[in-house]
């Protein structure tokens, strides 16, 4: 498996393409932006887009998805249909489902939004608003923001500290790095 990053100035979020080079498959995460950059990745080595996953509906992690749907037949993962209408399939609670013949974990982290999904790939997790490097994603009330921490908490920091965690906005990290860093969120 590779991941490959594309920055989505727009909405200074981050887009993924994790490729199963075995098949030439591969999953988008948050297309935010679809740039000429991510299209020639594709095109040019070959990979059929098996899935695409929405970690939230907000512009800056869907706004490329029409796009995509455009070019592609993708199929859309998402805790909220509203994402691409009866093309969504609609995860909910916890589970895992195989794309582009890797096993990926699925879990819902509400807080951020109520449709917050996180994912996770082997040894990395995709998290996007739900946690940053050193922060958690901001809530609009007192009792989202505990149930973000606890969810985080219970879900996310009883992993592995090697886990490498890639957010929607901001730097990459590990699980360990951003432990030391957030003790007492």
């Amino acid at each position: 498996m590779k991941v490959y990053y594309h920055h989505n100035p727009g909405g200074f979020s981050n887009c993924y393409i994790v490729v199963n080079e075995a098949v030439k498959e591969a999953i988008i995460i948050d297309p935010g932006k679809v740039t000429d950059e991510i299209i020639s990745q594709i095109e040019e080595n070959g990979l059929t887009i098996s899935g695409i996953l929405i970690t939230h509906n907000h512009g800056s992690h869907v706004h490329g998805l029409k796009t995509l749907q455009k070019i592609y037949s993708p199929k859309i993962y998402a805790a909220d249909w509203e994402v691409a209408g009866d093309d969504t399939t609609v995860l909910s609670n916890d589970g895992h489902i195989k794309i582009a013949k890797l096993n990926v974990q699925y879990m819902t982290v509400p807080g951020h939004t109520s449709d917050s999904m996180v994912y996770k790939i082997e040894n990395v997790l995709f998290t996007g608003d739900v946690l940053g490097a050193g922060s958690i994603g901001s809530t609009n009330s007192s009792y989202s923001k505990f149930i973000l921490e606890s969810n985080i908490k219970n879900k996310i920091y009883t992993m592995d500290d090697q886990t490498v965690i890639m957010p929607g906005h901001g730097p990459l990290s590990t699980l360990g790095a951003l432990k030391a860093v957030m003790d007492d969120f």
